[in-house]
């Protein structure tokens, strides 16, 4: 028998090929190569299994972008955004954009004052970079005046993004929560406020919640805190959290005041691959002024060619979505992105009238925020939101279930984020879908009064009946956990 040389083998078809019946590589690299369409073909066949990004409705990140942008990343995916030197204008590019946002954010742009930003990773790696400087100045005072540094805190809600919570634990500051309630499940910015001490590097506000989209009243926080401030002598400034709604205030609530036109807002990070319309891997920080950014955190290199300022947790980076970004601002304009984001709240409200009319459920977003639909079941005694989430996943819809974080964890809700790229056909098919999936399970068995016999008796204790539905909503917490998205 004479065996096909490699040569051979790569005309014949990738499918009639023996690398469609070997193992697929799984813990070591293979001995031997193989050819480009077959690896293409193993790896694609795999990639098929993973779900529709359009119809990831869990997922605040850009799913879709032209193809003229999509032409742009492909064509400089192998620039190294740092190597600012031997790339000039991708990095002029980078300070137009942040050149635009400043200014979109009413950064103050007088001959002393003049604000300073850049692009990084995602808005994590801006959080990161904002709480940094906070930190760094409130141990400048403190050291100043001879007191100790060793006791920082962050006062923020029980509402933030993870990314908060890892700032905290990775650069050792406390994090103080306000705790949400039923009803109200932002910050309180009262509450923050009287949670304010001497260690306070800053508070947090979040202009468009995760869990429901709402925005928190950074007017009011401002307002408040300048008082404590008065009164302390203390110097507290704020933070904007506007990953999500940074990209939707200024276009949708122009007279909204929550940015940089409140003297005590220091800092704000956006998301360019949230709202931003751009793919997932860029986010942006802006500072009021220099001054707000401590020098010392600033590196300077020049092994690259010339002298280079950086202040990122990241070094090496791809330029594409720098680039798309920029292409998005001179593409659709201050005009586009106003279409845009009115489009979405358009299809929002579709959604919400057709999730309402079901008479099943009860809204918990509200009307001015981030387009998104959260809502929770009226009667949850036979049925739960995880089941509702689990059923429709068969007709390919990502929707995550989830609980409310302190002090309103009984409250388990589904949210959509409803992007540019969630058309009215989509929202008029979804409400059909739910509908569909609210009559089947209404003809189940009830998976709840299994679970509450279950966990009505647990070690001869009798449990009282909000017991059994608090262990039953941590029983479905946990079965779907591994399926919940919600990104930064």
């Amino acid at each position: 028998m004479v065996l096909a040389t490699n040569s051979e083998e790569h005309l014949h078809s990738t499918f009639a090929s023996r690398y469609v019946r070997a193992v697929v590589p799984r813990f070591t690299m293979p001995n031997n190569s193989m050819p480009k369409d077959a690896a293409y073909q193993v790896i694609s066949d795999e990639l098929m299994l993973d779900g529709n990004p359009r119809l990831n409705l869990a997922s605040f990140v850009t799913t879709w972008m032209e193809p003229e942008c999509d032409k742009l990343i492909q064509e400089s995916v192998n620039k190294n955004y740092v190597d600012m030197d031997e790339y000039p204008v991708t990095t002029e590019l980078q300070n137009r954009c942040v050149n635009m946002i400043a200014n979109l954010f009413h950064a103050p742009m007088g001959e002393e004052e003049a604000a300073i930003g850049c692009g990084t990773v995602g808005s994590s790696e801006a959080i990161m970079l904002a709480g940094l400087a906070f930190k760094r100045k409130w141990q400048q005072r403190r050291r100043a005046q001879g007191l100790p540094t060793d006791n920082p805190n962050i006062v923020t809600g029980a509402n933030v993004q993870v990314c908060w919570e890892k700032f905290a634990r990775y650069f050792e500051v406390e994090l103080k929560e306000v705790k949400l309630s039923e009803g109200y499940y932002v910050m309180d910015p009262a509450k923050a406020v009287e949670m304010v001490d001497e260690n306070t590097i800053c508070v947090a506000a979040i202009l468009g919640s995760t869990l429901t989209g709402e925005f928190e009243d950074v007017k009011l926080l401002n307002d408040l805190l300048a008082e404590k401030n008065a009164e302390t002598g203390w110097d507290v400034a704020i933070h904007v959290d506007a990953a999500s709604g940074g990209f939707i205030a200024p276009f949708l609530y122009p007279d909204l005041e929550w940015d940089f036109r409140l003297p005590w807002v220091k800092s704000i990070n956006v998301s360019g691959h949230k709202y931003g319309l751009v793919y997932a891997g860029v986010g942006w920080i802006v500072w009021r002024t220099k001054d707000d950014l401590p020098e010392d955190l600033v590196f300077h290199i020049n092994y690259l060619g010339a002298d280079q300022p950086t202040f990122t947790l990241n070094f090496s980076k791809g330029s594409s979505q720098i680039i798309a970004q920029y292409y998005q601002f001179i593409r659709l304009g201050f005009e586009g992105y106003k279409n845009i984001m009115e489009n979405c709240m358009d299809n929002a409200r579709r959604l919400r009238e057709g999730i309402e009319m079901t008479g099943k459920f009860d809204i918990v977003s509200k009307d001015i925020g981030v387009p998104l639909v959260a809502f929770s079941l009226k009667d949850s005694s036979k049925h739960t939101v995880f089941e509702i989430a689990e059923s429709l996943r068969k007709f390919g819809w990502i929707i995550p279930a989830y609980t409310m974080p302190a002090d309103a964890q009984h409250i388990a809700v589904l949210r959509v984020v409803i992007r540019e790229d969630f058309s009215r056909g989509l929202a008029d098919r979804l409400i059909t879908h739910i509908i569909q999936v609210l009559k089947e399970i209404d003809g189940l068995p009830s998976r709840v009064a299994h679970l509450a016999a279950a966990a009505a008796v647990s070690g001869g204790e009798v449990k009282t009946a909000k017991m059994s539905l608090e262990d039953i909503t941590k029983y479905w917490k946990r079965l779907v956990e591994h399926k919940r998205n919600i990104v930064c």
